[in-house]
């Protein structure tokens, strides 16, 4: 189960490999699509170091990792869900980290929500995640808008350890199995 292809009737989600590298870039390097994620990468050996770890983390748990989406040619974005690390999250091995970036021609066509009941589907239907969190800055509207559609409850907001002096707070969403299996999901 390590490396499985997601789909739904308009997405592909293949596992991440080295010869995604450029759509990395990118996404990567692209100021909107990076605007709440700290900023754009400066150079193709950031992204390089990036990759190799979001590489790392997928080789973590079975089943968990990150995907490159794919509606027909166009180029979706980037799935998230590693399992949860970093100063701000659970350590706990029946948590997910769930995140997605999008590329700006897959905007407002409804992918991410898409992409996400995908990565929710394998969570708590394949690996059998106890929970599923999300992490998203809480000026971003629009990611906040597309966790509770799917069902996410908001259940904090914080400084993230990690943050820039006086950035925006972050906001913290989770989704239990018990709560996938039993709420409607948007």
């Amino acid at each position: 189960m390590t490396h499985v292809i997601l789909r739904s009737d308009r997405l592909r989600l293949l596992p991440l490999s080295d010869e995604h590298m450029d759509l990395e870039y990118l996404l990567d390097t692209d100021p909107e699509v990076m605007r709440y994620v700290g900023g754009p990468a400066l150079d193709r050996t950031v992204v390089e170091r990036s990759h190799a770890r979001r590489m790392e983390l997928g080789r973590q748990r079975d089943g968990l990792g990150f995907w490159v989406g794919f509606a027909g040619d166009l180029f979706v974005g980037l799935l998230m869900l590693p399992p949860a690390h970093g100063p701000d999250q659970p350590d706990d091995p029946g948590v997910a980290d769930l995140g997605y970036r999008l590329a700006r021609p897959a905007w407002g066509a409804g992918y991410g929500r898409e992409a996400v009941r995908l990565l929710l589907t394998h969570a708590f239907g394949s690996v059998g995640m106890r929970a599923v969190i999300a992490q998203t800055r809480s000026d971003n509207d629009r990611s906040r808008r597309l966790l509770e559609a799917v069902g996410m409850t908001h259940v904090r907001d914080f400084q993230s350890l990690d943050a820039a002096p006086g950035a925006p707070l972050d906001s913290e969403y989770r989704l239990s199995n018990k709560e996938w299996r039993t709420k409607p999901v948007g």
